[in-house]
Parts: C-alpha cells; structure tokens; sequence
C-alpha cells in the first residue's frame, strides 16, 4: 500500500508491506529532509558509496520498490524500514535526527493501531482534510469516495486487472463516461500542474457524487456479469461511467449548470487566505 507521509509539512513517500508488517520508506526523501540539501540524490550516492565501503548493514541489505517520482512515474526507488532507518540516520549529522527518529516511530504506532481499529483510519484522514480547512460535509463524501474506490479497486485485483497501468485506463474510461475528460486533461482543467496533486481533492461536492457513481455502477456491472480479465472489465467500466454520465446530463438539463468545473482547492484555500488577513 503506497502512501504519503508528512515529517514537518515535507513528504515522505512510504509503502506498507502487509506480509511482513512493515513501513519502508524512501531513503533519498528522508536524506532531503534530515539535510535540507540542494540535491538529496547526489547526498545519498556519496553516503551510500561510503557505507558500502564501511560494510554498512543497511546499505549491503538495502530493498528497492517503484514509488511515484516527481515526474509522475514509477520509479525503482531505495527504500529501508524502521529499524534500517534508525542505523541510517546514525550516518547523517542532522539536528533533525532525533525529532525524526520519533516521527518514524510514531508513524509505526499509528498504522498497527489502524489495523486493530481500521476507524481510526478514517478518524485520522477526516483530522487531516479538516485542518486543511475542507468542510464536514466535503469531508464526507470524499471518505465514503474513498471507501467506494477500493471496493471497486478489490473487484478489479479479484476480476485479473493488473495494478497499475490497467488501473489507470478502467479509471480513464470511467472518468470520460462519466464526466466527458479523462483525468490527465480534467487536472489541466483545474490548473493542477503537479504530478502528486490528487484531482479528487479538489473536486467539487457533485463532482466527488459522480465519481462515486459511476465507480459503483462499475463495481456492481463487474459482479452482476463476472467480468473476468482486462477487456471485459473495461466494458463494465464503461458502462458504469455512462451510467453516472447519464445522470449528470439529466441535472445539468434541469439546473442548467455544468457539474464539471476548473475551480479547485487552492484556487478556495487563496480566497480563504486572503479573507482571513482582512480580518
């Protein structure tokens, strides 16, 4: 389960290993973080090349995962777990280490807490949009889209979709059924240039309905007909995306306005912002 984590308003790309229970993390993120350096990569291949010479455990029995790199693509990335990253920040003078070293257990704490209460998941997720400055009401839907999603991603994994590439193509067609834009031009749309900046949390309350929609006419189709395999998982979805398109013609028929639109929630947060510093 990949997944972003936050150490001092700065990420950290993470993946759970549900086999052997464990966090990794990406070595060259912590390496920014603990050094503040112009170009982590560089740091850490120097500091690798020293501690490979030093028969450094954590480097001579070091891992590799494809994570999401700034370009948007899956890349072979190192990786250490928390024991490994402990050694690790032995290395690198930081006075950010020890800050760090209880970052990473409490991150550690948190997620074995999570899988004896899975609500506090979601507990954690709606904290975390509030103090963004989202509404309950947002908060909401865009949990329960959550929730639909991966009912609809577990169909896929059971049905022989591979996670992914054809992950991405069933989301695409469904998002055209639905909306009339695939998600690549819908980001354009909204003004959302970087790669980690996720369309759904700047839709709008019906675009988030919509989703939904035509994500769970997609689940149901799959299961109503057993769909098996990539090509007839793709035709569930995309007549579970017409599904929820045909509804959202029938509204904006009868209210007479667009439910897609560019605004997003940076373009609110600015509004927000600058209303505040009237204040």
């Amino acid at each position: 389960m990949a997944n972003i984590k936050l150490f001092e308003s700065k990420k950290i790309r993470s993946q759970w290993n549900e086999q052997e229970g464990k966090w990794y993390f990406a070595i060259v993120d912590v390496v920014a973080v603990l050094t503040e350096s112009v170009d982590p990569q560089a740091y850490w291949r120097k500091l690798k090349e020293r501690l490979n010479k030093e028969g450094n455990e954590t480097v001579t029995n070091r891992h590799a995962l494809k994570m999401r790199a700034a370009d948007g693509k899956m890349r072979l990335t190192d990786v250490a777990d928390v024991r490994q990253m402990l050694r690790l920040i032995q290395s690198i003078p930081s006075p950010k280490a020890e800050p760090f070293k209880l970052w990473l257990a409490q991150v550690g704490n948190e997620r074995l807490e999570e899988i004896e209460n899975p609500e506090l998941a979601q507990t954690r997720m709606r904290a975390l949009y509030k103090a963004k400055g989202y509404s309950d009401e947002w908060i909401e839907k865009r949990v329960r889209g959550i929730a639909v999603r991966d009912e609809l991603t577990g169909e896929w994994k059971k049905r022989g979709v591979r996670e992914g590439k054809e992950y991405s193509i069933l989301t695409a067609e469904i998002s055209k059924a639905t909306f009339g834009i695939v998600p690549s031009d819908y980001k354009k749309l909204k003004g959302l240039t970087k790669p980690q900046e996720n369309l759904r949390d700047h839709m709008s309350d019906l675009e988030l309905i919509f989703t939904m929609l035509g994500e769970a006419s997609t689940t149901e189709i799959a299961r109503t007909k057993n769909a098996q395999g990539f090509p007839e998982n793709e035709k569930a979805a995309i007549e579970g995306g017409t599904v929820a398109g045909i509804a959202r013609k029938v509204l904006e028929k009868k209210s007479g306005r667009k439910v897609v639109t560019s605004k997003n929630y940076k373009a609110l947060t600015e509004k927000q912002k600058r209303e505040i510093d009237k204040q």
